[in-house]
């Protein structure tokens, strides 16, 4: 026998279940457009200061191209397979450089010769670092927004169209790092002497 007061009972209960299964569709609709919308203006203004940090680069000449012979590099010194984490002006490690294709992180081999630093990455253009423009390499953690343990950089300082750049790579085998940073910073070395004497046979 049902009674009044269990009747009002079994009634508030499925009132209590309908209202637990009301969805408010037009709120969520709401949050998630409003959510895209922030999404595509922070993406929007990234690639606007991309292109911004590109026409202020614009003066950077174009980098410079292996021979196509490579055995016109001579011997390598040292060979690695590398990340490529961007470049820099030299000593700011925010301060990205994009023009082209520096600011690109790739996949990239590193070949040191006599003749310079060959770096051929996958994806993005390689480039080739003449001898006589390297200015000397580093371990460090951290370049164009990218931070890693200590050391797990090798920071390569070169002079490209009289601007100083720090460019970052990763190899795939970190404790070759110091062997790099050592070669290249005498390879500098050397030809900086060169250069100067020959400066002052000159005169």
């Amino acid at each position: 026998m049902t009674t009044p007061l269990t009747a009002l009972a079994a009634a508030t209960a499925d009132g209590g279940k309908h209202s637990a299964q009301v969805t408010h569709w037009s709120d969520r609709l709401g949050w998630i457009v409003g959510l895209i919308l922030v999404i595509g203006l922070v993406y929007w203004l990234m690639r606007q200061g991309w292109q911004w940090r590109r026409t202020l680069q614009g003066g950077l000449p174009e980098l410079p191209q292996p021979p196509e012979d490579p055995a016109e590099l001579g011997e390598p010194l040292l060979v690695t397979d590398a990340r490529y984490h961007g470049s820099t002006t030299a000593g700011q490690w925010l301060d990205r450089i994009v023009a082209h294709g520096l600011g690109v992180r790739s996949k990239a081999r590193l070949t040191l010769t006599a003749r310079g630093l060959l770096v051929e990455r996958t994806g993005a253009p390689g480039f080739l670092v003449p001898a006589g423009a390297l200015r000397g390499a580093r371990l460090d953690q951290a370049i164009a927004g990218k931070v890693l343990p200590e050391g797990g950089l090798l920071v390569v300082t070169w002079e490209h169209g009289g601007t100083l750049i720090d460019s970052g790579f990763r190899s795939e085998h970190a404790a070759e790092h110091p062997a790099w940073a050592e070669a290249i910073t005498e390879l500098s070395g050397e030809r900086a002497v060169a250069f100067t004497t020959d400066k002052e046979g000159a005169r």
